[in-house]
């Protein structure tokens, strides 16, 4: 089962290969979403800060019936701190509304504030070194266990690397059919990152693309299966997030595999460009 496989990230540290994602699910509905997910097998929780749904995470995972040890549990932080004082009283506001002892893992949620997003792009490199001084002070201190980044490009990658004591475990970017940056995946594994996707059913607007469709149609399968599994057969973990437990089922039974011709037809296909509500986030050209 995929709830049974995973990755091993450049600590050592392992993590499930298949996460649960928690963007857009308010902070009410997220407790018993949480539940009905550990329920079904998933093992791996995904946040943020900016989710504004942390304390109902937390809740769920403290009353899903489960060790907190057998939980993997993410959450990030938020992309407007840039300092390390900031970061330091944000991750201890993450702990105390999650209320649990420890969080698996933290990201950067994005190099820069997301009102300046991909804008004066190295203006925030000493405050995202700030930033990450304090998430591994907050690993030395035994609050995280391991640490990474989202969103970020290359420079970005590259300045935070010269400046870090503890190497960042994930990149987490946005990749889905019509949306791989290939080039940005290849370099973040060269330098030791497992990479994950987020919304790998592009935000939703893929549900209906004919291609993927009749191809889905051709393996029995779901639109969001089909997407999912080829996010798995790239060599990245998924993070597909709703709040239905049929859906959550669905997402989660992936044991099929697509032939190489398929994941070709699947690569090539025109790039999405534009996101209607979630526009802010990136295309990319990554072949």
């Amino acid at each position: 089962m995929i709830f049974d496989e995973i990755y091993t990230l450049n600590n050592g540290m392992t993590i499930p290969k298949l996460g649960f994602g928690t963007w857009f699910i308010d902070d009410h509905a997220v407790v018993q979403a949480v539940r009905e997910a550990v329920k079904i097998g998933y093992r791996h929780i995904d946040t943020a800060q900016a989710y504004g749904n942390e304390r109902g995470v937390g809740e769920g995972i403290r009353t899903c019936g489960l060790k907190r040890d057998d939980i993997f549990v993410t959450t990030k932080l938020a992309a407007e701190i840039k300092n390390y004082s900031d970061a330091v009283r944000a991750i201890d506001e993450s702990m105390s509304k999650m209320d649990i002892d420890y969080i698996d893992m933290m990201l950067i949620h994005c190099p820069q504030p997301w009102g300046n997003y991909r804008q004066d792009k190295r203006s925030y490199d000493m405050g995202n070194l700030e930033a990450w001084r304090a998430l591994e002070d907050a690993v030395k201190a035994g609050k995280l266990r391991c640490i990474g980044v989202s969103n970020f490009e290359q420079p970005d990658i590259d300045h935070l690397l010269s400046g870090c004591s503890i190497k960042p475990v994930v990149h987490q970017l946005l990749a889905h059919v019509g949306n791989v940056p290939h080039e940005l995946i290849a370099y973040s594994e060269r330098k030791g990152m497992l990479v994950e996707a987020y919304s790998p059913v592009a935000h939703g607007k893929i549900l209906n693309h004919p291609i993927v469709a009749e191809m889905a149609a051709k393996y029995g399968v779901t639109v969001a299966q089909i997407c999912i599994r080829y996010i798995l057969q790239l060599g990245l973990l998924p993070l597909p997030k709703t709040g239905n437990p049929l859906h959550m089922k669905e997402n989660a039974d992936v044991h099929f595999v697509i032939a190489d011709a398929d994941m070709d037809v699947l690569n090539r296909l025109e790039k999405f460009t534009d996101y209607g509500e979630f526009s802010i986030f990136p295309v990319f050209s990554g072949k």
